[in-house]
C-alpha cells in the first residue's frame, strides 16, 4: 500500500510518500480502508519533534481517521467488514495518511450517514477538544456564559454550536475574516479583537474563558479578570501556561484531548441530526502532505484540510 512516514525528525522534507507493507489486524483490531485522513496541527508538531509524544520510527501521521472496516481479528464484536466508521487513534501510533490503518475496535464508531464518509474524518479530536473545554474542564451548564478567544478556528466553531445547544450565552472574538462564520455558527456575541479592548468590551463576568489563540501570555493573564469568582480559565495552548486567580477560586486548566468513544458517539449523532456541522476547508491527495506541511510551518494553513489516499 502507499503511506506517507517520517522515518526521522525534522522538517516536511522528511516525510516520504511511500510502498509499505499493508498491516494485518491482532486481536481486538480492526483494519480501515481509509476514505480520508485530518491534518492536524499536533501532526507537524511530532514531525518536528516538538511534541514530547514518543511515536516509533517510522511513523505514519493522520490521528483522525475515516474509512471502512476491511478486516477483523480474533476477538472483535460490534463491528463487522464493510462497516463505515471514523476514529480519534493514538497519536503514537501509525495513523491514517495511507490506504489502510490499524485501529483498536473498541476506537472507531460508526460514522455520520449525513456527510461523505471522506469528510467525517475532520470530526474526531476537534470536536472532542471543544466538549472537554466546556463541560469537563470548564464545567460549563445551561445558564452560565464563556467567553471564547480565537473563535474563528475550526475548534472555536465546534466550541460555539455546543455551548448554544446546552443553553450557554456565547462571546466571541474573530477577526474581520471569520466574523461572518463565527455569527453563523451561532455566537451571541462577537468582538472583534483587531480594533476592540477586550476588557473593556465585555460587560458582564463570564463563568469560563476558553482561550484557542496564541495571545500574549500577560494578555491572557489580564483577561482573567473577566472570569467570575469560582470560574474556571481553559486553554488548549500548551506551549504556555494557562493563568488563574486562586484569590478568587478561579482555576486554570490546560486542555490535552482525550479518546472517549461514547462521546465521540454522541457527536456523531449530532451531525446526523443536523445539530453539528462538520467544517472540511480543503481536500488534498495524499502526495501532497508534505506540501501542506510546509504550508503549515509557514503559517498559511486555516481551516480543516483532509487528506484522500486516492
Amino acid at each position: 500500500m502507499k503511506a506517507v512516514r517520517f522515518h526521522e525528525v525534522g522538517g516536511p522534507e522528511v516525510l516520504r510518500y511511500e510502498d509499505v507493507e499493508r498491516p494485518v489486524p491482532a486481536a481486538g483490531q480492526v483494519r480501515l480502508r481509509v476514505a480520508a485522513s485530518a491534518f492536524n496541527a499536533a501532526d507537524a508538531g511530532m514531525r518536528a519533534g516538538f511534541l514530547p509524544i514518543p511515536v516509533a520510527l517510522p511513523h505514519v501521521p493522520g490521528y483522525d481517521v475515516s474509512g471502512t472496516i476491511d478486516a477483523v481479528g480474533e476477538g472483535v464484536d460490534g463491528v463487522s467488514v464493510g462497516d463505515a466508521v471514523i476514529g480519534f487513534l493514538p497519536m503514537e501510533r501509525d495513523g491514517g495518511a495511507a490506504e489502510y490503518v490499524i485501529a483498536a475496535a473498541d476506537a472507531v464508531v460508526p460514522a455520520p450517514t449525513s456527510i461523505p464518509l471522506a469528510d467525517a474524518a475532520a470530526l474526531p479530536s476537534v470536536a472532542l477538544t471543544a466538549w472537554q473545554a466546556l463541560f469537563d474542564d470548564g464545567r460549563l451548564e445551561a445558564g452560565q456564559r464563556v467567553l471564547i478567544v480565537g473563535a474563528g478556528g475550526v475548534v472555536g466553531k465546534y466550541a460555539i454550536q455546543l455551548a448554544k445547544r446546552s443553553g450557554v450565552h456565547v462571546v466571541a472574538t474573530a477577526s474581520p475574516r471569520s466574523v461572518e462564520a463565527v455569527r453563523a455558527a451561532g455566537a451571541d456575541e462577537i468582538i472583534d479583537h483587531t480594533d476592540t479592548d477586550l476588557l473593556s468590551a465585555v460587560h458582564e463576568p463570564v463563568d469560563v474563558l476558553l482561550n484557542l489563540a496564541p495571545i500574549d501570555p500577560e494578555q491572557f493573564a489580564a483577561y482573567v479578570a473577566l472570569v467570575r469568582d469560582g470560574g474556571a480559565v481553559v486553554s488548549t495552548t500548551a506551549f504556555m501556561a494557562t493563568p488563574s486567580d486562586e484569590g478568587r477560586g478561579v482555576g486554570a486548566v490546560t486542555v490535552f484531548v482525550q479518546p472517549n468513544r461514547d462521546r465521540l458517539s454522541s457527536l456523531v449523532s449530532l451531525v446526523d441530526d443536523g445539530e453539528l456541522t462538520v467544517e472540511v476547508t480543503r481536500r488534498i491527495p495524499l502526495t501532497d502532505l508534505p506540501a501542506l506541511h510546509a504550508e503549515a510551518g509557514a503559517g498559511r494553513v486555516t481551516g480543516k484540510v483532509i487528506v484522500l489516499p486516492e
